[in-house]
């Protein structure tokens, strides 16, 4: 295997696990709402712990679920969240909103595609590969690869059959924010346009989305940004992304990376 292919998976595999700095936060009053958070492939309900810290103070109640991602395949793991989504909701009342990372929104989109939620709120999707992810295409088949990020990695391809694309339109209230910021350019490199360093940006889109938000971040960083999850949680409340000041916002974070 070549020598920069296999620094680029464990670059990959390093920055999947690192973390930031805690946010302060301000509490907020409480509100009848409920957010479920769904992590991305190789990572743990600990990489969404400044997300949950963050919408906590906003008033909402929030469940930080963990699941084993890279040990089986989409299907199964579809069942275990789903298992632990219908379990929350027994003891729950009022909206239920859900915000995921990365091959999260994939779970997401499958459980609602088979799951009915009479009290579904919003949801918002932070770098999905709605539509596939190069990367796979190019290194799905490799040892490395299937032994980092198991078999549910290989199901996340571009072809028509890959399960983000078999999944067809959404039909719930959906925002996606994609990244736009890498900090590996080698993976960047295998793939076309503009991407977060995993995920194309045109491939987080997925018919019937309700709004789209392209920031300055990478894939592995994008839910820990401050203006992030201040999107997040105005999406929540209004069905769509704040772009009032979205310019002098955004481009504090331009450069950062993280």
């Amino acid at each position: 295997m070549p020598v920069r292919f296999t620094i680029s998976l464990i670059v990959l595999s390093l920055l999947s696990v690192s973390g930031c700095a805690s946010l302060p936060t301000a509490p907020a009053a409480a509100r009848n709402e409920h957010v479920v958070l769904l992590h991305g492939i190789w990572r743990t309900s600990k990489s969404m712990n400044k997300l949950e810290a963050y919408l906590s103070s906003q008033g909402f109640d929030v469940i930080n679920i963990s699941y084993p991602s890279t040990r089986y395949p989409i299907e199964v793991l579809t069942r275990q969240v789903g298992d632990q989504i219908d379990r929350y909701r027994e003891r729950v009342n009022g909206k239920v909103h859900f915000v995921t990372h990365s091959m999260g929104g994939v779970i997401l989109r499958a459980y609602l595609k088979d799951n009915d939620i009479p009290d579904l709120g919003r949801v918002v999707m932070l770098a999905p590969p709605n539509q596939g992810c190069e990367l796979v295409d190019q290194m799905g088949g490799t040892f490395h690869y299937r032994a980092i990020f198991g078999p549910a990695g290989q199901q996340l391809g571009t072809e028509p059959g890959s399960v983000p694309n078999a999944l067809g339109p959404v039909d719930f209230e959906l925002g996606v924010i994609a990244g736009n910021n890498t900090v590996n350019p080698i993976l960047s490199s295998w793939i076309p346009g503009a991407d977060d360093g995993r995920v194309a940006v045109e491939r987080t889109k997925v018919e019937g989305m309700d709004d789209f938000l392209v920031v300055p971040r990478s894939h592995v960083f994008i839910m820990k940004g401050r203006e992030v999850m201040e999107q997040v949680v105005h999406f929540l409340d209004h069905g769509r992304f704040d772009r009032s000041d979205i310019e002098s916002t955004l481009a504090g974070a331009s450069g950062a990376g993280s």
